[in-house]
């Protein structure tokens, strides 16, 4: 029984004493295919002849060709097909364009920057030096714009003024711990004693008033502020009650009994 395998070799390349069959006992027709679509291969990859493949020659200088032409046709479809979207015109920079007056005093601050170190922190030190010097004059006046971020915002103002429109038993406990200090250097047993019921005394009404001010502070804020952060403030108006009024900052804005 013949196999029916053929083997398949080069067009133009024959075996040593083989004739090439009849032209009319030929059953394979010779096709010369080419490629169908973009798709190729590299050239180099094989050499370029022609290859007898199942009976048909195939001119692989055609099939394995170079696609940088195809691919670049394509990129160019595909960029062409995308929709252009119209750009915002404050795209490019992303804020508005500034006065002249403002362009003018960054062209001067730009003009003046320190060249080295030494001047750099000189610079530094005279704008920290002018801050705080603002922020000395916001703790006297009240002014909200220079004041330290444990101070400012309308709540924590609300609990300075309702602090500082009563009276409280801690703003006197300075004055009283002189008092009780001097009797306790006494030696006489009745004054002594006065001074350890004196001491007893103002830390009871201490808490008592601390205890007072912390609840009706905090209903008072929920009232007014039920939208606003109200964490820490109770703490920061009871600790303002253990400074005497003189010494409080920032400064009183609002009289004993005047309403907040």
């Amino acid at each position: 029984m013949r196999s029916s395998s053929r083997t398949i070799r080069p067009s133009g390349f024959s075996s040593p004493g083989s004739r090439a069959p009849p032209r009319h006992h030929r059953t394979a027709r010779s096709v010369r295919l080419r490629p169908r679509g973009k798709a190729g291969a590299v050239v180099g990859s094989f050499p370029v002849g022609l290859w007898l493949i199942r009976g048909e020659h195939v001119l692989l200088g055609v099939v394995f060709r170079s696609r940088s032409k195809d691919e670049q046709a394509a990129t160019a479809k595909v960029t062409a097909s995308q929709p252009q979207q119209p750009r915002d015109p404050q795209a490019p920079k992303g804020r508005p364009t500034p006065k002249r007056s403002e362009a003018q005093s960054q062209r001067r601050t730009r003009a003046h920057s320190p060249t080295n170190r030494k001047d750099a922190m000189k610079a530094q030190r005279e704008a920290r030096r002018a801050d705080l010097a603002r922020q000395r004059e916001a703790l006297a006046n009240g002014d909200e714009r220079y004041l330290p971020v444990r101070d400012k915002g309308p709540v924590r103002r609300f609990a300075r003024d309702y602090v500082d429109s009563r009276w409280c038993a801690a703003e006197f406990f300075l004055p009283v711990a002189v008092i009780i200090l001097v009797l306790t250097m006494i030696r006489v047993p009745q004054i002594q004693s006065l001074a350890l019921l004196l001491w007893l005394v103002i830390i009871v009404l201490i808490v008592l008033d601390s205890a007072l001010i912390w609840f009706r502070l905090g209903k008072v804020l929920q009232e007014r502020f039920p939208k606003e952060n109200l964490k820490g403030v109770r703490a920061y108006a009871v600790m303002r009650t253990l400074q005497m009024r003189r010494l409080r900052l920032p400064k009183p804005q609002v009289k004993r009994g005047q309403r907040p």
